[in-house]
Order: C-alpha cells, then structure tokens, then sequence
C-alpha cells in the first residue's frame, strides 16, 4: 500500500516552515463535496459549492470521488501514525459538482463551472484548479480545437493554475485524455510504474495516459506523482478510503501548488510550471510516460530531498 503522503513526499520540512496552505484556495471540479469534519475543524475552509448537475443548493457528494480528491489537496485529518492525510491542510476550497453520481458528466456541465470560474475567481480568491476528469480527444487531428481545451486554456490566461489528469487510458501512446492535451496547462500522470487500479472485476497495471498529443509533438504528461492506494475523505461522517488513479495523483500536484503560493504568493502559473519543469526527479521512464519527471516538493522550495 501506498504509505503516508508526507513520507513519500518529504513534507514534514515544509511543514516545519510553518507552511500549510493557508490563504491559497483551490478549486476542485467534481462529484462534489462531503461536509466531512476533515473540511470544517478547527475552522470551515469550504468557501463555496454549486452544483452544475442537479442545481441543490446543500453541498453534498453522491459518489465520494469528488470528496476524496479533495481529501487529498486539504484535509486537516490525521493518520494514526499523526502524519497527514491532506497535502495543504489548511487551503481552502471552492467546491463545482460537474459529475453524476456514478462519476459521468455532461461536456455542458463543466463548460458551466469554467465559465463561472471565469466570471467568480476573484471574487473567491481562486489561485488553483483542480480537475481529476478525462474525457475522449473528439478531434485527434487538432485537439487544441477541443471547446474543453479552449476552455481551460482560458483560465490558464487568466492566471489560474489548471491542474488536470492525464487520465487512465494508458500506457499505449496517445491516450492522454481531454483537456490534459492542452500545452498550457499542468497534466498530471501516475508515477508507480507497477501500481494497479480496478476496472470492474480487473486489475490494471500501467493505467496512466501517455503522451505524445494527438497530431502535435507536445509531450504529455508535464509530471507524475503518487497515484496508488491514497488514503482520504470519503463521503461517509469520519471516513475515510484509499483510491488508486491518476485522479488521486493530481490533487497531489494541486496541493503542493497550494503550499507553494502561500508561501510564494506572487508566483505566476508559468513560474510554477517553469519550476516544476526544473525540480521533476527523473524515475528512468519514457519521457512520454513521466514528462519531466516525479514531483519534488523539496526541490520546488529549494531544500535537499
């Protein structure tokens, strides 16, 4: 099993610093959110939630996958062994249910929530975007004419830092999912080369989308990170499940974004990328599979890892 996140991560030195993600939030497009206690002690960080699928106004999560995503960019929870389950735990979150109840979602559903990060970041505060969602390349011949693409691409210009999966469709060539084959924003894979996820009754191994993008030579993902059997919330008072995707691996990413800008706060989404780019771990993969390599949280504040 994948072992605490701060072992594996080396956050306890961040941490140390005094860094934790306070006044950063993020925004994570989803199933949704649990009220789960992680999220509201000592204090509420769920700033916001609007539901793009069936219109409730009560923040709610009927498949869990939304609130384990966010589990692992800002619960304030701790393991037994007092490490912690969330990556910037005290970040706060902006919560857009954009997926059903058995995780599908309608293309007009995120489109709404893009659109109202467009209109509202500011008002909230919004630095990242956290989308643990893939969808088929409809144009393979030119992908960044994909309306999610386009889409994301503007929250990347207006300064956002988009974070999204590479999906699960790999490891052929070709198989990172929309909008991960955007060239602007941060795509994230799996780093376990052997770690498996369930798809009906099989087990997979090698599941992250691979690069190059479909008719361009930009190489996808940017970076991999932990995607194994990650522990967080689930949508159950006090509970708490292990996942295995790349959909776990990148709100790892975002939560170490997090830590860095409320550290950095001045940082662009190009610095952050630019320094992503820099501080990645080469893990002796194609560089179709890992980009520039395993996330270094160390490396991005400039410690030893």
């Amino acid at each position: 099993m994948q072992s605490d996140l701060m072992k594996g991560l080396n956050l306890r030195q961040i941490y140390s610093r005094g860094i934790t993600g306070k006044g950063i939030t993020a925004a994570v497009l989803d199933t949704g959110i649990y009220l789960h206690g992680d999220f509201v002690k000592p204090e509420n960080r769920i700033r916001y939630f609007k539901d793009f699928v069936n219109g409730k106004k009560e923040m709610y999560d009927d498949n869990g996958h939304g609130t384990h995503v966010t589990g692992i960019i800002a619960s304030a929870g701790r393991q037994p062994d007092g490490s912690r389950i969330g990556v910037a735990p005290e970040a706060a979150i902006v919560a857009l249910k954009v997926l059903d109840r058995s995780g599908s979602g309608k293309m007009s559903a995120m489109i709404q929530a893009i659109d109202w990060l467009l209109q509202h970041h500011k008002e909230y505060d919004i630095r990242i975007v956290n989308i643990s969602v893939g969808m088929p390349v409809k144009n393979a011949k030119n992908p960044e004419n994909d309306m999610i693409v386009q889409k994301v691409e503007a929250l990347w210009d207006e300064g956002l830092v988009v974070v999204v999966a590479a999906g699960n469709e790999g490891p052929a060539q070709y198989t990172i999912t929309s909008p991960g084959v955007s060239k602007k924003v941060i795509t994230v894979g799996a780093q376990e080369e052997h770690s498996y996820m369930k798809r009906g009754n099989k087990r997979e191994t090698r599941y992250s989308g691979c690069g190059p993008v479909p008719g361009t030579c930009v190489c996808k993902p940017d970076v991999v990170a932990p995607a194994g059997h990650i522990l967080s919330c689930d949508n159950q008072p006090g509970a708490y499940k292990r996942r295995s995707g790349t959909s776990m691996a990148t709100p790892i990413v975002s939560g170490v974004i997090a830590l860095l800008l409320s550290s950095e706060p001045w940082l662009t989404n190009f610095d952050i990328k630019v320094r992503l780019m820099e501080t990645s771990l080469d893990c002796g993969q194609p560089k179709n599979r890992q980009g520039w390599g395993a996330l270094n949280p160390a490396g991005l504040f400039g410690l030893k890892a």
